[in-house]
């Protein structure tokens, strides 16, 4: 890491936050994929610290959630046969939630899609709010009981349950979702205004992740190996997206409208992120 430039890394951290492979970065910009892999892992880290940290105090309105699939190593069905399959190898779901105005990313998850990781992506959603919020998840049983513990009676939930018909012949065979015949709006906890029970924001932002993270791309060979650089990836992105990326709509970042900083950031922030967390080299001064 040493060894490369501000201009280096800040290439690097671009070509990952735009949806390039790491090994296309390695040819496009010459480094190893070492360096490219080891760049990742402490820009991860550093995003992990600074988004759990500063992503706090929130005075959202209205909040939507959802969860992403991807896979780490091998897809579920595969791992048993898999030769050397890492922990946590299989079926992977980032929780995500964002807020319906600032379009800011509250929070995020990586792990299962049981009730376990429901209760833990909600309690920490909890901690990040300072006011009572409208709630809307897709029908998933999970986030029930999650968010009825997490926030009591201090919200206002609702579920909105969509409705599927059979997928047409001309897709069987290949992937192709069911198409949508419906959906309908169920008030869960508190009084939500039935006219912002939706999670079109939250089904934007899966497509926004799957376009900006290559490992997220259906049906290529592109895919996390470890957990640990999926989870890197997702922090990496997380803060791209909110205090870097100028959303279209809002013509400023999504961390800018949320209150959280006066003025959109750029890469070499996240490169001074990572220096602040390297550890210091060198002997020490003596005093003269």
């Amino acid at each position: 890491m040493s060894k490369l430039t501000l201009n280096e890394r800040v290439q690097i951290l671009s070509l990952l936050c735009e949806g390039a492979s790491m090994r296309s970065i390695s040819r496009v910009t010459g480094k190893s994929i070492n360096t490219v892999t080891k760049l990742l892992a402490e820009a991860g880290e550093a995003c992990i610290d600074f988004h759990d940290e500063h992503v706090r105090g929130l005075n959202c309105k209205r909040v939507e959630c959802d969860e992403i699939w991807a896979f780490v190593y091998a897809k579920e069905k595969n791992v048993d046969s898999a030769k050397n399959a890492p922990t946590f190898a299989g079926d992977c779901w980032t929780w995500t939630s964002i807020c319906a105005d600032s379009k800011l990313i509250c929070n995020w998850f990586v792990g299962g899609r049981d009730a376990d990781y429901a209760e833990m992506f909600m309690n920490d959603l909890a901690e990040r709010l300072n006011n009572r919020v409208q709630l809307t998840t897709d029908g998933h049983k999970a986030y029930l009981s999650a968010i009825e513990g997490a926030f009591g009676n201090e919200i206002d939930y609702a579920q909105l349950v969509k409705q599927y018909g059979a997928a047409p012949e001309s897709a069987k065979g290949r992937y192709s979702p069911a198409q949508c015949t419906g959906a309908k709006k169920k008030a869960r906890i508190g009084n939500p205004d039935e006219r912002f029970v939706s999670t079109s924001y939250a089904e934007r932002q899966n497509l926004t992740m799957r376009m900006h993270m290559r490992r997220f791309t259906r049906l290529t060979n592109a895919f996390s190996k470890k957990y640990e650089s999926h989870c890197h990836m997702v922090a990496l992105y997380t803060v791209w997206y909110n205090f870097i990326r100028v959303h279209k709509t809002l013509k400023t970042t999504p961390a800018v409208a949320a209150g959280l900083t006066d003025a959109p950031r750029g890469y070499d922030f996240i490169v001074g992120l990572v220096e602040a967390r390297a550890p210091k080299t060198g002997r020490p001064k003596k005093n003269t």
